[in-house]
């Protein structure tokens, strides 16, 4: 029973409920990214090079020419996909993008939070300051007296 109590307790820590929203969180980004990357971002850019769906883009290894990729399949012809992997690259650098914007907002109010703070170097008041001017000004002036 010990062993289900200190399970529990450690589901129970916050750490462990960040951790487990975030990673829903990150699936739900994630469907989000890749949305706008395989139903906007390539459009246009299948749009700029040619009108065709960029992730149908290929090459086909026997030398022989397919009209499309599913023919190319379906001859059982050795393709390379380039538009699938310039895809995935695309939709790499956007979420690492959004990933270092995240950190660097994270980073800019932990230093905010642990900034200690900056107090003065107790020293003498102004008013012990002027009265050992006056002082040393007398001695100066009086050398005599003291």
């Amino acid at each position: 029973m010990a062993f289900f109590k200190d399970f529990r307790a450690f589901l129970m820590k916050g750490d462990i409920i960040a951790l487990a929203t975030a990673v829903v969180m990150g699936a739900a980004f994630n469907k989000i990214i890749a949305s706008v990357v395989a139903d906007i971002i390539m459009p246009l850019i299948g749009l700029l090079l040619g009108g065709d769906e960029f992730s149908a883009k290929f090459i086909a290894l026997d030398g022989e020419y397919y009209e499309t990729l599913e023919t190319a399949r379906e001859a059982e012809a050795a393709v390379l996909t380039y538009g699938n992997v310039i895809q995935a690259l695309i939709y790499f650098i956007i979420v690492a993008f959004f990933i270092f914007l995240l950190l660097r907002a994270y980073e800019r109010t932990k230093t905010r939070k642990e900034a200690p703070t900056v107090t003065a170097p107790k020293g003498p008041s102004q008013e012990e300051l002027l009265t050992e001017i006056r002082d040393e000004l007398r001695r100066q002036n009086n050398p005599g007296q003291v």
